[in-house]
């Protein structure tokens, strides 16, 4: 494993675990959902250097040629920025917890963490519906 590979953070660690394949699907999966992500979003116009001033977050989200839609995730924001330099106007971001993402997401999107990347991860839309009944209920 070379040093850019290597974990940056408990999510990567999950990840590299889950593909070495020390850790079993459902105990995976389980974990994902407490983990932080860096969700790109689109930049404000009026923006504050690094303030999102909109209430209304626009996501980076994949059209493939299939017509599947990828919704993009990285492990932290120092592993997004070689992949947003191909997508002007996503310069910044939110650090989230995944069950957050996959509480507001549409159903049909799939979702990629650190595309290209390693450590990474690629969920179709099946996968997330699973993730998504294992949430527990949310507080009001």
């Amino acid at each position: 494993m070379s040093e850019a590979d290597a974990p940056r953070n408990p999510l990567e660690a999950l990840l590299l675990e889950f593909h070495e394949g020390r850790l079993e699907p459902e105990d995976f999966a389980r974990r994902l959902i407490d983990e932080q992500v860096f969700m790109p979003v689109r930049d404000d116009k009026r923006q504050i250097a690094g303030f999102q001033s909109s209430t209304l977050a626009d996501p980076l989200v994949l059209e493939l040629d299939a017509g599947q839609r990828v919704l993009v995730l990285f492990s932290e924001p120092g592993r997004a920025g070689d992949f947003l330099a191909h997508f002007p106007g996503y310069g910044g971001g939110m650090l989230v917890e995944f069950a957050w993402v996959l509480r507001r997401m549409a159903a049909d999107l799939s979702i990629s963490i650190n595309p290209d990347q390693t450590p990474g991860y690629d969920l179709d839309p099946e996968m997330i519906a699973m993730l998504a009944g294992l949430l527990p209920e949310e507080n009001q």
